[in-house]
């Protein structure tokens, strides 16, 4: 387990020096009980030995320094003709340490190093003679080991760090895809709503005095355009707080809420047909609401900049896909729903259809108006008993 607070990481390394110091200067003085051929475990002995798995503490934040003093401090006891024994502890975990850490070139250099030094340690410091072929391929194959070891451990924390970089930049990329699947969300719920509201706002205010009774009833379309808002806004909202306790308090957003879209722009002074052809059947939930939000929308910028107009809304039930087409006839601006002035109606809708891989188009139409058609992919419709 990776420890990651600093105390913690330091009590650790001090609880792994003085284990590694213990090993090291009580294994070798009991070992040295047995040498008799070697000089004797003295205080210097045991400083050598101790000094190296000090110097451990800082081996996080010093990896390097620590690695050549743990290599100093135990060729040192070597070259003085001390007992042997477990005295190569420390070396072997600063040795790992500075592979992990990124050092394998000075960790690879110092170890080749140490296969010459102390192989033939005793020759040049003691007079001694030096050592064989069989010693001479032990510690090359028990370096070779080494070696292995800290590059297998190199490799493994790697793909453990690129794992957790890989896991953290896919839930950054669902965290912004969410972010925006929300914004568009938004966007789509007020903007029809506020736009709704805008537009009986200004009818109540213009009747306010002379035709009193129609300016009540628009003041009634905007009770309602505020109240299905909040609703909807309340929805959206309970979404970005991840509130997950109990279902929705109420269905998302699907076509069967057409009705009440029609009788919004039907109140806003649009003049709304709905005509279906197909037959319809149950839609996937994403189809359903990207549907509902494309004639939200459609309706939205036809309230806006169509004036008293005629929209038409066209549901085509396809075998392979569901077409969404709204048509008005209005004698507004030319480019409606965003197209010259800059707002987010056009590109939201193309977004929500190529999102479920399918399309969008819309423009003006050639006899006038403003048409939105887009086609969104349906799975195909269940097979009737006994069509085979």
């Amino acid at each position: 387990m990776k420890v990651t607070d600093p105390r913690r990481r330091w009590v650790v390394d001090a609880a792994l020096a003085v284990a590694i110091a213990v090993a090291q200067v009580g294994g070798t003085w009991l070992a040295g009980r047995h040498q008799a051929d070697r000089e004797a475990f003295d205080v210097t002995a045991g400083l050598l030995l101790a000094v190296g798995p000090a110097a451990l503490v800082v081996r996080r934040r010093y990896p390097v320094a620590v690695y050549l003093f743990a290599f100093a401090t135990t060729l040192g006891y070597v070259a003085l003709g001390y007992p042997r024994g477990p005295i190569f502890f420390a070396l072997i975990v600063s040795f790992l340490t500075v592979v992990l850490a990124g050092h394998r070139v000075v960790a690879m250099a110092v170890l080749a190093a140490g296969y010459v030094s102390f192989l033939f340690a005793d020759a040049v410091f003691l007079d001694e003679p030096g050592a064989g072929w069989v010693p001479a391929v032990g510690l090359a194959a028990w370096l070779i080991v080494l070696a292995g070891v800290g590059e297998g451990i190199r490799v493994r924390r790697v793909r453990v760090l690129d794992a957790a970089r890989a896991r953290e930049e896919e839930a950054r990329r669902r965290a912004s895809e969410e972010r925006l699947r929300i914004a568009r969300e938004l966007h789509d719920v007020l903007a029809h709503n506020i736009s709704l509201i805008n537009v009986q706002a200004g009818v109540a205010l213009h009747l306010m005095e002379e035709q009193p009774a129609q300016a009540r009833t628009a003041l009634t379309a905007i009770k309602a355009a505020s109240k299905d808002a909040l609703g909807e806004l309340r929805s959206v909202l309970d979404v970005l707080r991840q509130v997950d306790e109990g279902p929705p308090r109420a269905p998302t957003a699907g076509l069967e809420d057409l009705d009440r879209l029609v009788s919004g722009a039907t109140a806003a002074g649009i003049d709304v047909r709905v005509v279906t052809e197909g037959t319809p059947r149950p839609l996937p939930p994403s189809v359903d609401l990207a549907a509902f939000r494309i004639v939200q929308e459609a309706l939205t910028n036809v309230t806006r900049h169509a004036g008293q107009a005629t929209a038409t809304i066209s549901l085509t039930y396809g075998d392979a896909d569901l077409t969404v087409q709204v048509d008005d006839d209005g004698r507004g601006r030319s480019s409606v729903n965003g197209t010259s002035a800059g707002g987010n109606g056009i590109p939201g809708m193309k977004e929500r259809a190529a999102a479920l891989g399918g399309r969008l188009d819309a423009g003006p139409k050639p006899d006038g108006g403003f048409r939105v058609r887009s086609s969104l992919p349906l799975p195909p419709p269940p097979e009737r008993p006994g069509s085979a």
